[in-house]
């Protein structure tokens, strides 16, 4: 019931966040009505880091502690990790063609590590698929994942180190916190977003670790069930 209840307030944090950025915010004066597509776009980019920092946290959990929950909450993030990735990159292709005249560009350092990323995560799911052994799946999952973590930083920093298309953290920057370079009605809608997408955020880990662990259960159940199958034909030789 309460999970219930998280995923409407989050679904109505959404629906008037989404209003406000359409609706109550002017257009930029320099991007127009394209730079609304931000909003979702910075939000997403924030999720795929706050989840996959919680599958390599959880997989280091998993080496230390041998807890399947923990490879539970790994796989969970990792899952909607790669979505919001997806959904960061597609929002800022939208908004790169009428802005930048390209939908992608190689050459772009944040652009190009962020698709590293999309495709580290993506192989870290496909790896799941390759054991049928929990513990065995969980540790090779685990050392991948904290691997491929080590993109995140690179993604995030990728516009303060290298030159690209992109432009340089507008409110992220520690100098910009309390003097943001965008104007606070700008900031203040990206917060709200960025807000109400991590409420969604929250209700989604939580559906899919409760699904993560059911799939768990069943799986266990199917694999006593050969070894009590194979106890009973030994059995009767």
């Amino acid at each position: 019931m309460k999970t219930r209840i998280l995923g409407l307030v989050a679904l109505a944090a959404v629906i008037a966040a989404t209003a406000v950025a359409l609706f109550v915010v002017p257009p930029d004066q320099n991007q127009g009505d394209a730079q609304r597509i931000m909003y979702p776009h910075v939000a997403s980019a924030w999720l795929a880091y706050l989840s996959f920092g919680v599958t390599a946290l959880a997989g280091i959990g998993w080496l230390w502690k041998r807890d399947l929950r923990l490879d539970a909450v790994a796989h969970s993030a990792a899952e909607i990790g790669v979505m919001f990735t997806a959904f960061a990159i597609w929002g800022g292709m939208m908004w790169g063609r009428p802005v930048w005249g390209v939908f992608w560009q190689w050459e772009d350092p944040r652009l190009t590590t962020t698709a590293l990323l999309l495709a580290l995560y993506v192989g870290y799911l496909l790896l799941r698929r390759l054991s049928d052994d929990p513990e065995r799946r969980a540790t090779r999952a685990a050392i991948v994942g904290v691997i491929a973590a080590v993109d995140i930083p690179i993604v995030h920093f990728s516009v303060e180190w290298w030159r690209g298309l992109h432009q340089t953290a507008t409110i992220g920057s520690p100098d910009r916190v309390l003097n943001p370079a965008a104007p606070m009605v700008f900031v203040g809608s990206l917060l709200g977003m960025l807000g109400a997408f991590t409420l969604a955020w929250l209700y989604l880990m939580i559906r899919r670790y409760q699904l993560a662990r059911a799939e768990a259960a069943r799986e266990e159940a199917r694999r006593m069930d050969r070894i009590m199958t194979a106890r009973t034909v030994e059995a009767a030789r």
